[in-house]
């Protein structure tokens, strides 16, 4: 079918009667170009849109980490310096008292699997004289080995030296804080070179 159009006037004002003729068929084509047209330049519109927020979010979220770890390393950094005094009197009062008080029970784990071993031979325990009164009857009590105790004064108060035939075990509680102390110190040092 072939539409036509009458044309009633002319651009000067004139009527006319010329006729324009319109195929169906090439209007259709025309629609059809015109639609795909406009779907293709849609379709890449949202492609790029769709790009441009991909590439806003990933910067944005590479900004926030970055953010989040130097708000961690902040936070680590803050925290570490408030508790460092807390630990360093830790390690240098408290740590040798505890050893101190624990002497006794750390010589008498120590002789325990030694003395099963050594059931009737005798005990020798040379130790400084101020920690005497602490570990003698302790040992004396749990073990029921006969006991020698030789006093060296030269031994720190947290040093034991354990005797049992040709056999000897030192117990060093006070090497063990200091090994203690120097590992939290290295570990504060550390901590500040980081920062």
């Amino acid at each position: 079918m072939v539409l036509r159009l009458e044309i009633f006037e002319s651009e000067d004002g004139a009527a006319t009667s010329d006729t324009v003729v319109l195929d169906t068929s090439v209007l259709e084509e025309a629609k059809l170009a015109s639609y795909d047209s406009g779907y293709a330049a849609g379709w890449e519109d949202a492609t790029a849109a769709q790009n441009g927020d991909q590439s806003r979010i990933r910067a944005d979220l590479a900004r926030n980490l970055q953010a989040l770890s130097f708000t961690y390393q902040e936070a680590r950094s803050h925290i570490l310096r408030a508790i460092e005094p807390l630990i360093a009197q830790m390690t240098d009062k408290v740590l040798p008292l505890i050893a101190k008080e624990t002497l006794g029970a750390v010589v008498l784990d120590t002789l325990l699997p030694l003395a099963d071993n050594m059931a009737d031979a005798p005990v020798t325990l040379v130790l400084n004289p101020v920690v005497r009164a602490a570990i003698e009857p302790l040992v004396t009590e749990v073990t029921g080995l006969p006991l020698k105790i030789e006093e060296e004064p030269s031994l720190s108060e947290g040093q034991v030296y354990l005797r049992l035939g040709p056999s000897e075990t030192v117990v060093d509680l006070d090497r063990a804080t200091q090994e203690i102390a120097a590992t939290v110190r290295s570990f504060f040092d550390m901590s500040h070179k980081e920062n």
